[in-house]
C-alpha cells in the first residue's frame, strides 16, 4: 500500500472524527426523574443547558429529595451523551475494522 494513500486516509479519518465530535458536542440531551417532573438538558460537553422543576413537587421540606431528583436527571442525560458518543465513534471504529 502506498504511504501517501495511507496518509490521506488517516487525514480523512481525523477530519471525520473531529466533525463527529463537534456534532455530538453541539447536541442536547434531556434527562428526567420522577416521570418528567424534574428535567435537565445537557449538551454533549456535559454542560447543563437548563433545569425544569414541576411546581407541584417544590416543597421546602423535601429539599433533599429534589436535589436527588436533579442528580438523577443529570446522570440520565449524561448516560444518553455517553451512548450517543459510543454510537457515533463506534461507526468510526467499524470503518477501521476494529
Amino acid at each position: 500500500m502506498d504511504i501517501n494513500s495511507l496518509m490521506k486516509q488517516a487525514q480523512a479519518m481525523q477530519k471525520q472524527l473531529e466533525e463527529t465530535t463537534r456534532k455530538l458536542n453541539a447536541m442536547q440531551f434531556e434527562g428526567s426523574a420522577s416521570n418528567g417532573m424534574v428535567k435537565v438538558v445537557v449538551n454533549g460537553e456535559y454542560r447543563v443547558v437548563s433545569v425544569n422543576i414541576d411546581e407541584e413537587i417544590i416543597n421546602k421540606e423535601d429539599k433533599e429529595m429534589l436535589e436527588e431528583m436533579i442528580m438523577i436527571a443529570f446522570n440520565d442525560a449524561s448516560q444518553k451523551i455517553d451512548q450517543s458518543k459510543k454510537d457515533g465513534l463506534g461507526s468510526m471504529a467499524d470503518m477501521l475494522g476494529m
